[in-house]
């Protein structure tokens, strides 16, 4: 996530203070993700050493030192709002690499540990659906990075299943030695060793 960014979007609504920019980036992110004070400062310091916010030089460094966003920090603001992020290679992802290791490990039972990982991914998407009918409806931030959150898990679930269905079929049907394609396949995707 990009602190940054999101200052910079608090700052284009007008001058503001570091601990009203951490209330507020806490407020409009459905209050899922805590910014410690002192990130905002120091993201504050770095987007003032790059021209892109300005303070009140007469104020004394601290919580009441107000920032505003300068002409180049708007500039950078909408450009990121229009780049997409780069998703052409996959995330380096902890469960998938474990299923990856499962595989190939002596005396590991993968279709146990897809299972596990399922039961918790299924139990959390419990616990959120709990707080979106309980208090989603109450603030849109909140709605927004509950359905969103709903969704990814709901996509490692359909991963996991998909996994587990792939392997069983493998072990019933093993493969022939292929040549060594998974290089061709990274190059077409664009993905970087």
């Amino acid at each position: 996530m990009s602190i940054r960014h999101a200052l910079l979007a608090l700052l284009s609504e007008g001058p503001k203070y570091g601990l009203q920019l951490r209330e507020e980036f806490e407020a409009r992110t459905g209050e899922v993700w805590p910014l410690n004070v002192g990130q905002v400062y120091t993201t504050l310091q770095r987007l003032e050493r790059d021209g892109l916010v300005e303070s009140d030089d007469d104020a004394e460094p601290g919580p009441q030192k107000g920032f505003r966003i300068t002409a180049d920090g708007a500039e950078e603001l909408a450009g990121w709002l229009r780049t997409p992020p780069d998703l052409s290679s996959p995330p380096r992802d902890e469960l998938v690499i474990k299923v990856l290791i499962a595989v190939r490990l002596p005396g590991a039972d993968v279709h146990e540990v897809i299972q596990s990982h399922r039961r918790y991914l299924i139990e959390l998407m419990q616990q959120w659906t709990r707080l979106k009918e309980e208090e989603a409806h109450l603030d849109l931030g909140l709605a927004l990075v509950v359905d969103a959150e709903l969704f990814r898990l709901d996509s490692v679930v359909q991963w996991l299943d998909s996994a587990d269905g792939r392997l069983k079929r493998a072990a019933l049907d093993p493969p022939a030695p292929a040549p060594a394609v998974a290089p061709l396949l990274r190059r077409r995707a664009g993905v970087r060793r």
